[in-house]
């Protein structure tokens, strides 16, 4: 059909697989195990639903800007907001990758990248992680497009140092270096603070992950007042009622319970900890994980078998028929209760 050859075809980003049944244990898509604050609780049950006939406010001009903003020690004008990281980063790309060049970003990583990329006809290329799955700062110092990464980096869960994180942002001052932060609050040092050093740094995160939150889809950047106003230009070009009422007042409530966020992201480390000592145990092999999951790969049993087994026993977690990786499992941090269960099965499996 003649019409056909003007769409706009791209390969879609695939997510984590959501099973029907509601029984099962599920460990493929690095949700928190954990409820969302008491608070956010309290918040959903006084929401005015009158409130739901009118438009929502802008992002930036809302509590939970001023809450975000108090909580970091930055200005509102430091922030922008959206729906989910990956809104975030997408309106990132829009706006800041479109110099002609590639942009870079690792060839081991959330994949998302790439089709944001194909979507919005920016060329990019796929820098190779080392034998260990670290990113290697050398690689980004070339002319580029852009930069973007995440830290600890998906699926491996590796963490680069602040250190090295600044070498890059630092050898390209002439275009935007974006740091996706999506994972950063289970054991990795975030690189907010350089912002007031590079108005060239955007840091990306979430409340997806550390702030139980992933289905009310809230994400937020920080950088410098410039780089914000840029990204709202290009957001208010879109879509300028980005975000849901009830986002924007739960929001609140869960940035307020701090120690319920803290107690929350301990537990999930605590619960790693214990998960590489039994997975070790098991017979598996992975990089030190500082997310809220770990890459594993077992010395004898295949990735595809195993991943294939538990789902029969009602167990999901992910696997990717990728080069380099096709041997290896990312697997959620549950409860205690669930990773108790993923321990029996594989057990059986790989015994």
């Amino acid at each position: 059909m003649k019409w056909e050859e003007n769409v706009r075809k791209v390969t879609p980003y695939t997510p984590g697989e959501q099973p029907k049944k509601t029984s099962v244990i599920k460990l493929n898509t690095n949700e928190n195990p954990y409820p969302p604050a008491p608070g956010v609780a309290k918040a959903a049950a006084a929401l005015d639903v009158e409130k739901l006939r009118l438009y929502p406010a802008f992002p930036e001009q809302t509590a939970l800007a001023e809450e975000l903003a108090a909580y970091y020690h930055i200005g509102t004008d430091r922030l922008f907001i959206g729906v989910g990281s990956d809104d975030v980063l997408s309106m990132a790309f829009l706006t800041f990758f479109d110099s002609g060049k590639p942009i870079l970003f690792p060839d081991i990583t959330y994949s998302f990248y790439d089709v944001w990329a194909d979507v919005y006809r920016i060329p990019y290329e796929r820098k190779a992680l080392d034998a260990d799955f670290q990113i290697r700062a050398a690689d980004y110092k070339q002319p580029n497009g852009g930069v973007v990464f995440p830290n600890p980096n998906a699926p491996t869960g590796v963490r680069m140092p602040l250190s090295q994180v600044e070498e890059i942002v630092a050898a390209n001052r002439d275009v935007v270096v974006i740091v996706d932060e999506a994972y950063i609050d289970f054991g990795g040092t975030s690189a907010l603070p350089l912002i007031d050093k590079y108005d060239n740094l955007l840091v990306v995160q979430t409340f997806s992950k550390s702030r139980n939150m992933a289905g009310m889809r809230i994400g937020y950047a920080m950088g410098q007042p410039k780089l914000i106003r840029y990204l709202n230009d290009v957001k208010y070009s879109v879509n300028s009622y980005t975000m849901n009422t009830a986002a924007l007042e739960l929001g609140v409530a869960a940035v307020r319970d701090e120690a319920y966020f803290k107690e929350c992201c301990q537990k999930i480390m605590n619960t790693r900890a214990t998960a590489e000592e039994r997975l070790s145990r098991l017979g598996f092999t992975f990089p030190k994980s500082y997310a809220n999951f770990i890459f594993a790969s077992h010395k004898t049993v295949p990735a595809r078998e195993i991943f294939d087994r538990l789902k029969e026993n009602d167990i999901y977690v992910r696997w990717w028929n990728k080069a380099r990786i096709d041997n290896y499992l990312r697997i959620t941090i549950g409860t205690d209760e669930q990773m108790e269960a993923l321990y029996r099965a594989l057990n059986q499996i790989c015994g």
